[in-house]
């Protein structure tokens, strides 16, 4: 009869600590015994056991348990929370809060934070903070795992993934955290089959620590979120700095909860300019409910990543140098090959300097580099286009024109 059942009747969705409810609802699994749950809905927030047909939860070895959320009476919980974080300054503490709050969406990416700092400056403690707020006191960061297949094993059995004391990004796990970030699907083998196949789909909240990754890969570079965090003047023994932050873990998810109604009830435009179009329209709305500057932040972020990337990328830094010469407007069109001439010489010079490793060896591998840079570039005022003419391929280079001040600008 069990079988008959399973075989005839629909499987509704599990999912595991967020989920979209009825009405515009959205649930945190508390993550208890009792199954109760916090319902996050337009006009504020309660807490109950959830109807089976609007959520059935999953519970795997990395379910922790949350404490019951207090109402935050006197609009102080995240304060309490960020002293005891080290984060350098107050943007840096609204971009957190931006984030936990986009760890509540159950249907939109969000970039992975990067605490990064001088050693010492609490980077380990700060990022188990954070995820605890969500993951409950269970909550742990981890090292990356060596394969692919261990890493989306951990991923799909909790929801924010947290990678501790990072010192290089390989290409392949680079490549992994973009599909993780936002959102990718693996499909292998089913076990004890010949044909079957298991599919796992998959987009989670990701948390990085670490003092400096080297080389960041552009395509990541534009789902990180720099955290940058400060060595304190005053030492506190472990066991202080986690009994205070469990007495006052209630509150802060209280206070957070209560932020994140807020957030959502405000209407604010959109950024049509970044990648993480959801994130930004977040901290948008963010800033319309406190005015706490958050999107001016994340755009500052961005900019410093894309320094990073262009400091680890010497074709990036050539291409730079090379359209510094350009009148602004200008555009100068080549095929690939002449283009890696050209960039080549520029880059050995009259001292025949030796190529990097990893330097461009054809055309081809040149112009799929220019891809995977051009918005870098862009950022920097350098466009890159691709385009044909009745004899060949072309690689177009151009430098934008400032704009015109103020001033010489049309009034209408």
């Amino acid at each position: 009869m069990i079988e008959a059942l399973a075989l005839t009747e629909q499987v509704p969705p599990t999912h595991i600590r967020v989920a979209p409810g009825f009405d515009g609802a959205t649930w945190l699994d508390l993550g208890r015994d009792d199954g109760q749950s916090v319902r996050i809905h337009p006009t504020g927030w309660d807490i109950r056991v959830p109807d089976p047909e609007e959520v059935c939860w999953r519970r795997t070895q990395l379910t922790g348990e949350l404490p019951l959320p207090a109402k935050d009476t006197n609009g102080k919980g995240i304060d309490l929370l960020m002293r005891l974080c080290n984060f350098a300054d107050a943007k840096t503490e609204a971009l957190a809060i931006a984030w936990l709050i986009g760890c509540l969406e159950p249907s939109a990416p969000v970039p992975a934070p990067f605490l990064t700092g001088p050693q010492g400056a609490g980077k380990s403690p700060a990022g188990r903070m954070l995820v605890r707020i969500i993951e409950g006191m269970t909550g742990d960061l981890r090292r990356a795992p060596k394969d692919e297949e261990n890493m989306i094993t951990a991923v799909a059995a909790g929801w924010i993934t947290a990678l501790d004391n990072l010192s290089h990004l390989p290409p392949d796990l680079s490549d992994l955290m973009c599909c993780i970030i936002t959102g990718a699907e693996s499909i292998k083998r089913a076990l004890f089959t010949d044909g079957d196949v298991v599919r796992s789909r998959y987009r989670r909240p990701m948390l990085l620590t670490g003092i400096d990754v080297g080389v960041i890969r552009p395509d990541l570079a534009e789902r990180l979120l720099t955290l940058r965090l400060e060595r304190p003047r005053v030492r506190r023994t472990e066991a202080e700095l986690w009994a205070e932050y469990a007495e006052i873990l209630p509150v802060v998810l209280g206070s957070l909860l209560d932020l994140t109604v807020k957030v959502r009830a405000v209407q604010a435009e959109t950024p049509t300019d970044l990648r993480m179009a959801d994130f930004a329209h977040l901290c948008a709305q963010l800033d319309t409910a406190t005015g706490f500057g958050t999107l001016e932040a994340y755009r500052a972020s961005l900019d410093d990543l894309n320094d990073d990337v262009i400091e680890g990328d010497l074709l990036a830094q050539t291409v730079l140098k090379h359209a510094a010469e350009l009148t602004p407007g200008a555009e100068e069109r080549m095929t690939s090959a002449e283009w890696l001439h050209a960039l080549t010489a520029l880059y050995s010079g009259e001292e025949c300097r030796p190529l990097p490793k990893g330097w461009p060896t054809t055309g081809k591998v040149l112009s799929g580099r220019l891809r995977r840079i051009q918005p870098t570039l862009a950022a920097r005022g350098v466009l890159v286009d691709w385009g044909r003419t009745s004899a060949a391929r072309y690689i177009e280079l151009s430098r934008q024109a400032p704009p015109p001040p103020p001033w010489q600008q049309t009034a209408f």
